[in-house]
């Protein structure tokens, strides 16, 4: 990950979004806060990926409590639904 601080990143603000392409870039303050500053495309695949595990957490979940129902071979599965 490139980083760079603040007064450099705003001298070469398109040298660090053609960077930002590629892989996240981490800003720095004077003050020891950080900024990540990534692609709109890499950003979507984080929050496609966060999503996907949330919802596979709640499925495993759901699981562990008992909450599940036993499918037969062969039963709609789309019933529940068509209501």
């Amino acid at each position: 990950m490139k980083s760079a601080n603040a007064k450099n990143f705003r001298a070469e603000l398109k040298d660090y979004m053609d960077a930002a392409v590629s892989e996240p870039v981490r800003i720095n303050r004077r003050d020891g806060e950080s900024f990540i500053m990534m692609s709109e495309k890499i950003y979507d695949g984080f929050r496609n990926e966060i999503e996907s595990l949330q919802r596979r957490l709640l499925g495993m979940t759901e699981i562990i409590d008992g909450k599940t129902t036993i499918m037969a071979r062969g039963q709609d599965r789309t019933a529940r639904f068509k209501k």
